[in-house]
Order: structure tokens, then sequence, then C-alpha cells
């Protein structure tokens, strides 16, 4: 039996941001042809652009499809579920890093890849992957709100340059880099309390 049009484009859609998302978080999107993802994806080129217009919009899926699981399904509901407080929260993001950075598919953190592979805040896919790095910092600023820690949005800049930078740590293979920046982050908590 054939399988209807309708489920063959959603498949096709899905098989092309499925590896556009494993290309692209392995290497960076502009190290990345959309050939490679049309041959990884097993579609036509017309069947790509159809679903994507141009690859700034296969990038956009992409870094919208990280933070889907990444940050909301991964860091935040993952960081929620494994404290009781939001202290307890806030510290449980770099017991997640620890593990993520002992694997061997740990990847850097997208986003950040993302904006340094563009380098530039006025290119679309540049202001999109610092949306989403913002997004992650207002994660950060309403866990300390609930900690009612001091200056909230301070703190968030502070915790999540402890949060990037143990990621780059990690990146030069310092994998016990989550357990550095979390001694780190003890002591930016009592700052803030």
């Amino acid at each position: 039996m054939a399988v209807p049009k309708v489920q063959a484009e959603v498949g096709a859609r899905e098989r092309i941001l499925q590896s556009a998302y494993e290309l692209f978080s392995r290497r960076g999107i502009r190290a990345v042809g959309v050939d490679e993802v049309i041959n990884r994806a097993a579609v036509a080129k017309p069947t790509l652009y159809r679903h994507f217009p141009s690859k700034d919009d296969l990038a956009f899926a992409f870094l919208e499809r990280r933070e889907e699981l990444w940050t909301k399904q991964w860091v935040e509901a993952e960081a929620r579920r494994r404290g009781s407080t939001p202290e307890e929260q806030l510290l449980a993001i770099f017991d997640l890093f620890d593990g993520w950075f002992h694997r061997d598919d740990f990847e850097g953190c997208s986003f950040v890849n993302v904006l340094l592979d563009v380098g530039d805040l006025e290119n679309p896919v540049g202001r999109a992957s610092a949306q989403h790095l913002e997004n992650i910092r207002t994660f950060v600023c309403i866990l300390a709100e609930e900690a009612g820690l001091r200056d909230p949005a301070d703190f968030a800049r502070s915790w999540h340059i402890l949060m990037k930078g143990s990621i780059v740590q990690a990146g030069e293979g310092d994998v016990d880099a989550a357990k550095s920046a979390q001694k780190m982050a003890r002591v930016l908590i009592e700052q803030h309390r």
C-alpha cells in the first residue's frame, strides 16, 4: 500500500531536519552543504527547498529543534527534576553537564557554535543563535528569582558565563570542567544570596 502524499511529505521534512540536526550540531552550519543534507536525508533538492526555501530557513529550524531538545527537554526539565529547590536546580545544571562532557557524542553548545560560525549579529542566523542563548539566561534568571537571589539578571549573566565557559573547557578536553564550574557556581550563589 502506498504512503499517502501528506505522510510522505511530513516524513521527508522530518528526515531533512533530522539530517541537518545531526550534521549541524557536529560540524556547524557553514561546514555542511545543502547537498550533504540532501544526500543524508535521501530526498531530492526540490523536496528540501519546498520545506526549507533557503539554508537559513533550515538553520532556523535546526536552532528551534535544538532549543526544544537540548534547552527545554533536557537542561530545563532535568534541572527541575533533579533539584528540590531552585538553588539545587541551578546546581543540577552542572551535574547534567558533567555527564554530557563525559559522553563520546559531546558536541558543545550549538547556539555558541553557530554564533561564532556566522560571526555576525546582524546576520539573521547569528541573531537567532543569540536569542536562543538569551532564552537559556532567562531560565537561569527565573530560577534565581525563585531562589530569592539578589539581582537575578546579573546573576543569570554570570551563571551563563560559567555554563558557556565550562562547555568550551570541555571542548578543549577537560571532561571535569562542569565540576570546576559548579564550585564557582556555589560561590556565585553565596554572593547573590
